[in-house]
């Protein structure tokens, strides 16, 4: 519930809003009862035979009647019977305020009213008409109020939960998965937008349309009302009890969604593989085994649903039948007591009996329509839990207070005893210690897992280091701002990322004030331009697709070096960038990295010996530290541990050209 006041915080932004919200719901519960008020005209006076000038000429002849008779009464009571002198007196008071009343409104009764019990009739019609139209005008304003105020609390709580998954720390993604955010981002937010328009809407006019029908029912005769309402904190304790099954079932079924969704996106980044290795039936099993279970924990919050609507529909005729039987007694039997409790000052006549058997019955449509209510709030509570666990998780990186700045460009970039280890994980770096000056190339090779790619992470600010610094002439990158830092790198990766977008706004992504003329230069560099021209339907205006899989893997990579390019870095990192492209593009990409790197700062991981010769100095990592540091002839002549990891470099290049 903590969660979901903070959605209620967001919303309670439109505030204007949600007063129209609160005055059309007071509209339209004014006019469901006043609809039902119509049935005393009816029944007391046109069916009657009367009009509301014969009626309530009638009504004043039998009140001053009546306090008459109750002065009579009241000055033939001994000195002593002062408990029944005060029955009487109030008896007293009331007939006379409902007289005063009458009276006042006889004049415009007299000037306004209908003659005749048809023209009465078809005046009661008539309000009853205008009242209905009324109340449907003030719903549909009510109900788009709502929606644009569920609808708005959504867009921000989306829009505030995808700030918060850009900055979660990278090793977030590789535990929970892109799919258990997506969920919780889209399913999960979208629980929460409909718990919203619920409380907004229906929690707030449902309940008021049932206070007027119970204060209508109070009027007509508060201690029966009070008598037949004793079955009410039945139903608090049971839906409480209800409400925490929900809650509880309607989270199990939005982590069982979070599953399936990582199960399809499994299935579907991996479509190759499952249709080589012929697994297709497999996967349906995965996927049968993950409806199945999301069917199940369905199944589990329908039942809660339909026992708390039965639950409340039960409660609430009880209300009603125990409401017929305590009043149709009364009235068949003129009586003003029951069990011994005064129920009323007179007998209950025919319409009055009537008009309260109504308004019970009008309040327990709210009441029912309540049940539902309830429900789609529990599961909204459910999903802000959820969502907001996203939203309040912290982060390892933090901006500094106040962030301290380098030249550019810079000097020299040092890594200084630097350990890392990841959460739940194994120490991969062990104290790193080295110093690459401005302008030059500098490659890193190691066995998989020496910790390599950790750390041009923990250059990028992905993460932090546990232990030692990483500096930019003395500076603590820790201490610089993160936009500062990263504007100055540039990172091309092993997997080239393109997005669903055109060819110039994939080179532009990350340099947006670049323009055209600024693109193409960026692409010529990058031996990109000849092709984009040639081999793309549109040139720089091409559709790339999802994941650009209308481009070979070298194209993709000269694009995403292209993009590195035209940020203008000062350090260009290359993760693997070249391992999976062709000859004839590794090439190319060579002899643009060549022009590029000259007063850069370059940091290579790669195992390629053509890749190498672009690097002034190795750097030869193994169990996370530095073991060897030097060209790749001395490192070749002196170190036989860079010597096999050449030759086998060598050896799975040879296979990967040959095949």
């Amino acid at each position: 519930m903590k969660s979901f006041r903070r959605v209620l915080r967001l919303a309670a932004r439109r505030r204007w809003s949600l007063l129209g919200v609160l005055l059309t719901s007071l509209v339209i519960a004014g006019m469901w009862g006043g609809n039902i008020g119509t049935l005393y005209p009816m029944v007391e006076v046109v069916f009657e035979g009367h009009d509301l000038k014969t009626y309530l000429t009638q009504r004043l002849e039998q009140s001053d009647q009546e306090i008459i008779e109750l002065n009579s009464a009241i000055q033939g009571l001994a000195a002593d019977e002062t408990v029944q002198k005060t029955k009487l007196e109030f008896q007293k008071s009331t007939a006379e305020y409902s007289t005063d009343w009458l009276r006042k409104i006889q004049p415009t009764v007299n000037n306004w009213a209908p003659t005749g019990p048809f023209n009465t009739l078809l005046m009661v019609v008539g309000i009853l008409i205008g009242g209905t139209a009324i109340k449907l005008v003030a719903l549909t304003i009510n109900l788009m109020l709502v929606q644009y105020i569920a609808e708005g609390t959504v867009m921000e709580l989306r829009e505030k939960f995808f700030r918060k998954a850009l900055q979660l720390d990278l090793d977030h993604f590789g535990e929970n998965g892109s799919a258990n955010l997506t969920s919780r981002l889209t399913n999960d937010v979208s629980h929460i937008g409909m718990g919203l328009s619920t409380l907004i809407g229906r929690l707030i006019r449902e309940p008021l349309k049932m206070l007027v029908c119970l204060g209508g029912a109070a009027m007509v005769c508060p201690r029966l009302l009070l008598l037949v309402m004793v079955v009410s904190p039945i139903v608090a304790v049971v839906m409480s009890r209800l409400s925490k099954s929900i809650r509880r079932a309607s989270r199990r079924v939005m982590e069982e969604m979070s599953n399936l969704y990582g199960m399809l996106n499994d299935a579907f980044n991996g479509i190759r593989v499952v249709r080589s290795f012929n697994t297709q039936a497999h996967e349906r099993a995965r996927f049968r085994q993950h409806v199945q279970g999301y069917y199940r924990r369905s199944m589990k919050v329908a039942f809660y649903n339909t026992a708390a609507r039965g639950t409340s529909e039960l409660l609430g005729l009880s209300v009603v039948g125990l409401a017929i039987i305590a009043g149709g007694y009364l009235t068949i039997n003129q009586q003003t007591h029951l069990l011994g409790i005064r129920m009323s000052d007179r007998p209950l006549d025919d319409g009055k009996v009537l008009l309260f058997f109504a308004f019970l019955i009008g309040a327990s449509d709210p009441a029912k329509k309540l049940s539902d209510v309830w429900s789609a709030l529990q599961r909204g509570i459910a999903a802000s839990t959820r969502v907001y666990e996203i939203i309040d998780e912290p982060i390892r990186v933090n901006e500094p207070a106040i962030a301290k700045t380098v030249a550019r460009p810079h000097q020299e970039l040092r890594f200084d005893d630097v350990h890392f280890q990841y959460s739940h994980g194994p120490s991969v770096l062990r104290g790193i210690d080295l110093t690459v000056a401005q302008g030059e190339t500098i490659a890193l090779v190691g066995p998989n897992g020496c910790g390599k790619s950790t750390l041009i992470s923990l250059l990028c600010r992905f993460d932090d280091p546990r232990q030692g610094q990483i500096r930019l002439d003395g500076v603590p990158i820790a201490e610089m701002a993160t936009r500062d830092l990263r504007k100055r790198i540039a990172l091309v990766t092993q997997r080239t990322v393109l997005f669903d977008d055109t060819i110039e706004n994939n080179i532009r992504y990350g340099s947006p004030s670049a323009d055209s003329h600024d693109v193409v230069r960026a692409a010529k560099l990058a031996f990109a331009d000849d092709f984009i021209l040639r081999k793309t339907p549109h040139g720089y205006q091409s559709l790339l697709g999802s994941g650009g899989v209308r481009l070979s893997g070298g194209q993709m990579q000269r694009i995403a070096l292209a993009r590195a390019f035209l940020r203008n870095p000062d350090i260009l990192i290359l993760d693997e960038a070249t391992s999976q492209v062709d000859i004839e593009s590794e090439q190319l990409i060579h002899d643009a990295l060549e022009k590029f790197l000259i007063d850069r700062t370059g940091i290579m991981v790669t195992h390629r010996s053509s890749t190498l010769a672009l690097a002034n100095r190795v750097a030869v990592l193994d169990q996370g530290q530095v073991s060897a540091v030097g060209t790749h002839e001395q490192l070749l002549a002196k170190n036989g541990f860079y010597r096999n990891l050449c030759h086998t470099a060598m050896s799975d290049t040879e296979t990967k050209n040959a095949a």
